[in-house]
């Protein structure tokens, strides 16, 4: 089976917990006998020498994209790009419709082009599969203003090739829809009650985790030794909140003088990078929070850092899955996240986590303090955690769930195609 898989960005140097899921998919997926073609937007400059997906057996083909918008500057077209926005692409069409071989077209994205990856469904008359993976209905109400706004003060042009490329029409006729998030999927079910919706939750291989890696962040970030270590693992991006965690440092230290708080992820919004950077030092933080930078998936000091920290902190916004909770039960370390529908769909507040709330910071103290104070409590956290990482986030066992996903819509296509 070979199925064209279509991502709205795919940058190595700026890699994240949806590109990490979808990678391990892929990887699933190629050892069950199933070849993936990703189809991504080309990078500017020379690319990234070394591909994780290409790494996995995926085979990876750019195409040229553009911003329809007339009336911006090209420094925030470029950004747009980069960020994966409603991008438009020509030279995507054509390379769909020749791309020999493919039974399926699944999209892990909307807008146009996802419109495109439907309608060249359509015309081969093969199944199309759409991935929510950042959330459209279930989003804080600042997130979706957030997203019609990068546009401001231009005139889009592409709504009109948006309408003839069924871009509004990617969920409603969709063969099936998929998300990691079970209130997403409620969600999705109230608006196309007539829709196949899949909850498919990432996947993490436990075994990778389960090895002891911390000798190796010893080595690369001395500055642990001996002190409480909270981590935050994400892209440096305002999604992710790490401003407000490290508004709460001065406070936590007041409390727990030695603890540090290290921020592991790529930076993809550098005017936020800068304001963090910019609070850390104004607040005279520097020794107490540390900016480790991009770490690749399934990195051994990444990995390392995780089995050091006594918690992972997830502080998002939004955040429709929070894989690296799942991660950090399977390298044994306790978790820590916002109220998130992510986050409360796998946490069991004061079982397997803590739960606290944005709006009340004392609610995250307390879930700091009772985890550097009580191990007892983290054990069983940690243990609780672990099972059900064991019992249903398995790498193989999605994969193969996926398969036969594909395998029902291509049967029931070819039985609509050759009626008995």
């Amino acid at each position: 089976m070979r199925v064209a898989h279509l991502l709205r960005k795919y940058n190595p140097a700026e890699w994240g917990g949806t590109e990490t899921a979808m990678q391990r998919l892929f990887d699933g997926l190629q050892g069950r006998d199933v070849s993936s073609v990703v189809y991504c937007p080309r990078l500017a400059g020379n690319g990234y020498p070394v591909d994780p997906l290409a790494a996995v057996g995926c085979t990876v083909k750019r195409f040229r994209a553009c911003v329809p918008v007339w009336g911006i500057p090209r420094e925030r077209k470029e950004q747009m790009i980069a960020v994966g926005g409603n991008l438009l692409s020509f030279d995507l069409i054509t390379s769909l419709w020749r791309e020999a071989g493919v039974s399926l077209i699944h999209s892990h994205t909307l807008g146009r082009v996802g419109g495109i990856g439907l309608t060249m469904a359509r015309r081969r008359r093969i199944p199309f599969v759409v991935t929510v993976h950042g959330g459209v209905y279930d989003l804080p109400d600042e997130v979706k203003r957030s997203l019609h706004t990068p546009d401001a003060g231009g005139w889009e042009w592409g709504k009109i090739f948006g309408g003839l490329l069924r871009s509004r029409r990617v969920l409603v006729d969709a063969d099936a829809i998929i998300t990691c998030n079970p209130c997403e999927a409620a969600m999705i079910r109230r608006r196309h009650p007539d829709r196949r919706v899949i909850v498919q939750p990432h996947g993490v291989p436990a075994r990778v985790y389960q090895r002891d890696h911390r000798a190796a962040a010893r080595a690369a970030f001395p500055w642990l030794a001996g002190r409480p270590v909270l981590l935050a693992v994400g892209r440096i991006d305002p999604v992710k909140n790490q401003r407000w965690l490290v508004d709460r440092m001065p406070e936590l230290l007041r409390r727990h003088p030695r603890a540090l708080l290290v921020l592991a992820g790529a930076c993809t919004d550098e005017a936020y990078g800068e304001a963090l950077r910019h609070q850390i030092a104004q607040l005279h933080l520097e020794r107490n929070v540390i900016l480790a930078g991009r770490l690749p998936p399934a990195d051994p000091c990444l990995i390392g850092l995780m089995q050091e920290a006594q918690a992972v902190v997830l502080p998002s916004l939004s955040e429709t899955f929070g894989l690296v909770l799942i991660e950090a039960w399977a390298a044994g370390t306790a978790v820590i996240a916002s109220q998130t529908s992510g986050a409360t769909a796998l946490i069991e507040h004061g079982k397997n986590g803590w739960l606290f709330e944005l709006a009340r910071p004392e609610t995250f103290h307390d879930a700091v303090h009772l985890t550097l104070t009580n191990p007892n409590w983290r054990a069983r956290s940690i243990a609780a955690g672990h099972h059900r990482v064991i019992a249903d986030y398995d790498t193989v066992v999605l994969a193969g769930r996926m398969k036969q996903l594909y395998e029902q819509l291509i049967e029931e296509k070819h039985a609509l195609r050759h009626p008995a």
